[in-house]
């Protein structure tokens, strides 16, 4: 492994999932090395605990670790605490813990990350960037759900979003593809992987996004169902299932996979080329959803810039971006299908030359987004 010098420092991130430890290793915005420890906890897994897949991560770096200068870690939940990355002492830590009933699959495992990152790394300052920091100043009518106000502060119900460090990245990235100032531009950003969001961006601040008190509200995605009227929740507990099986059925089940038996968007394409009935259905579902949110998104935001893809399904499916956005030409918004070709990588625009709103294809890297956050989180501290 070729280690590579320079006054940027070197950046350790991690994103520790319930059983799974990602790692990346950047110097500026160059990776000196990546991997993930996978089936933590789970039988013939390389790894009992989140403590000893961080001893397999250290050892994997070696030597390209040394002069370790940061570790920024992904937490999924801030809560309204948090509003911007955070260097984690005893009382962050405390506090992620704090926040582990609102996000019961991501939290703890995000924490014991941090602790065996602590351990190991004592001297090096530990950062957390939180999913929902992004989306913690959203306008209180977009931010406050319609219940009684007191269940609601009791219980921590809000509109907290998620996906936020890829937004705000992303917001970022368009503004500089575009060649203008972010706090001018408005933007919609779609992050559509197996998760999907979207978020309206007015002039750098996230104002409405998709996701909710947890990730399943919004968009229709790989597993999860997204909108859907509360009372199909009191009709299947009604009609006896537990509340455990329709947790299965709206988080694991629903989405694409429950529509059509196929989660991941390139089997659902191919299939709509083969002509599967229940595909076709699925990908009208999920585009028609989009396209709903597109429109209501430029209503909030009044003047819109810009639209822009990310993420897998956004960066790579063609024929996505095409159907998400038929039809919105009144609106200012298209797709010129020259420019948007299969063959094209990278940050680009697929609208037309001159069109009143730009679509762009923008790539996120959440990880150098945590890098970089965490590199200014540190120095922040030291002014």
């Amino acid at each position: 492994m070729s280690v590579e010098h320079g006054t940027q420092p070197l950046v350790l991130v991690l994103n520790a999932g319930s059983s799974s430890l990602k790692y990346r290793l950047l110097r500026g915005d160059r990776t000196r090395a990546s991997g993930i420890v996978e089936r933590i906890g789970e039988a013939g897994g390389r790894a009992g605990d989140h403590a000893e897949a961080f001893g397999q991560v250290v050892a994997e770096l070696g030597a390209a670790a040394d002069g370790l200068a940061v570790v920024g870690h992904r937490v999924v939940h801030g809560g309204t605490r948090f509003r911007a990355a955070t260097v984690v002492d005893d009382t962050v830590l405390a506090a992620i813990d704090e926040l582990a009933p609102l996000a019961p699959l991501h939290n703890p495992a995000n924490a014991q990350g941090i602790r065996a990152a602590r351990q190991r790394y004592p001297q090096v300052p530990q950062v957390a960037v939180f999913d929902t920091a992004f989306h913690a100043d959203l306008p209180a009518a977009a931010a406050t759900y319609a219940l009684d106000a007191a269940l609601a502060a009791r219980h921590g119900i809000r509109r907290y979003g998620f996906h936020g460090t890829s937004h705000r990245y992303v917001a970022g990235r368009t503004a500089a593809l575009l060649g203008r100032p972010l706090a001018e531009l408005n933007t919609i950003v779609l992050h559509l992987g197996n998760g999907a969001s979207a978020t309206a961006v007015a002039r750098g601040r996230s104002v409405e996004t998709s996701m909710g008190m947890t990730p399943l509200e919004g968009l229709v995605m790989g597993t999860r169902s997204g909108d859907i009227d509360p009372a199909v929740v009191f009709h299947l507990l009604r009609a006896g299932m537990s509340a455990d099986e329709v947790e299965a059925a709206l988080e694991r089940q629903g989405g694409l996979r429950g529509l059509c038996g196929a989660n991941d968007v390139r089997d659902l394409l191919s299939r709509v080329d083969d002509g599967d009935p229940a595909a076709m259905l699925a990908l009208d579902v999920y585009c028609h959803r989009i396209r709903k949110y597109v429109g209501a998104y430029h209503a909030v935001l009044g003047r819109l810039d810009a639209v822009a893809f990310t993420a897998g399904v956004g960066e790579h499916a063609v024929a996505v971006r095409a159907r998400a956005l038929a039809g919105l030409a009144p609106l200012g918004i298209g797709i010129d299908p020259a420019r948007d070709t299969a063959a094209a990588t990278g940050e680009r625009v697929v609208s037309a030359p001159g069109a009143r709103v730009a679509v762009c294809v923008v790539p996120t890297d959440e990880e150098l987004a945590i890098a970089q956050e965490s590199v200014a989180a540190v120095a922040a501290t030291r002014d």
